[in-house]
Order: C-alpha cells, then structure tokens, then sequence
C-alpha cells in the first residue's frame, strides 16, 4: 500500500505510470470518461461523505490490497498547494489490518521540486489546471520517492502520522496540524 502526496491531477498519471498501482479514489470523479479509464485500472471508490461507512470501505480496499497489484492513496484527501501537507486521513489504513495478507504499507513522496506549486491543482478549477498543465512547455521534473515501510504495531492515527511526517521530511515541506482548507479527522 502506498502512501502519497497529492498536487495534481498529474500524481496519478505518474505513480500509476511508475508503480502499475491503482488507486483509491472519491467516487464523484466527475466525467463519465475519466470514471470508465478509472475503472480500467480497478480503481477503489470510497463515498467520503459518507463516514459511518468507513468500515465498509476498508474492507473493500483491503480486497484490492489482496490482488498483486499496489494499491496506492493519497492521505490528504484532496489536492494540496504544493507547497505544504494537508492533514492525512487515517480510516483507510485500516485497510491493512482487514487484508487476508500481510501488508506492507510505505511512504511515497512525489516531488516536482520547484515546480511543486506550479503544478498544484489547489484553489483551481479541474479544466483550467488540465489545459494549464497540458499547454506548459519544457520537462516536468518529478521523482517519486519510496520511503521505509510504516511500523505496523502502530494504530491507524499513529501510521497516517508517521506517513506524513516522513513525506513532508523528504520534501522538506512544514507538516502543520491543522488544514488551511477545513479540518480533517
């Protein structure tokens, strides 16, 4: 399981395109044409205004963790500004704890480096960041980043803390508390 940084719509092209992975994902993407390429690639949908069913959606990303394929998530939730984290949502590490498998859950950090805000999808409209980052001329730097896998004697909070903080170490971006968009849980 991967755990991820998330500026841009971009994040999945990349980690996808590196790792094979699929993803977690919120079940309103929007356009029926980006759900069906989603589904081509078994994405999890997870509804997360719906919180009593937190469980539920657990285990059903637990059942994507039992194929060979990497599950990937990004923690935050939503698009960050690049330029520090968000809070990381920790109900989904349960997901670990509900897989018929031992599960190895690691840090992965997506560095663009000084084009991290650049490229953030924060505070934009989903189009105008496409066509934005579609019309950009030059290279994309980005490197992504496997960091050592999460201590699994630690609780869920505990993991989505540690996975934060071991991001934002790398990246050397500030890993504040609180959200500059709203809370978290």
């Amino acid at each position: 399981m991967l755990i991820a940084n998330h500026l841009s719509w971009f994040d999945i092209v990349v980690l996808g395109g590196a790792t094979g992975c699929t993803f977690v994902a919120k079940d309103e993407l929007g356009h029926p044409f980006i759900h069906w390429l989603a589904d081509q690639n078994h994405t999890v949908y997870v509804k997360r205004t719906h919180r009593k069913g937190a469980r539920d959606q657990a285990i059903a990303t637990a059942a994507a963790l039992e194929r060979d394929q990497p599950v990937a998530l990004f923690a935050e939730g939503t698009t960050g500004p690049g330029t520090q984290l968000l809070p990381f949502r920790s109900s989904l590490f349960e997901a670990a704890n509900y897989a018929s498998r031992d599960v190895v859950i690691r840090p992965a950090a997506l560095d663009y480096g000084s084009a991290a805000a650049e490229v953030s999808w924060y505070d934009e409209p989903a189009m105008n960041n496409v066509w934005r980052l579609l019309g950009r001329r030059g290279t994309l730097p980005v490197t992504i980043l496997l960091l050592d896998p999460l201590d699994r004697s630690l609780d869920r909070k505990q993991m989505a803390q540690a996975a934060r903080e071991a991001i934002a170490g790398m990246l050397d971006l500030t890993s504040q508390h609180h959200s500059p968009i709203g809370g978290c849980e």
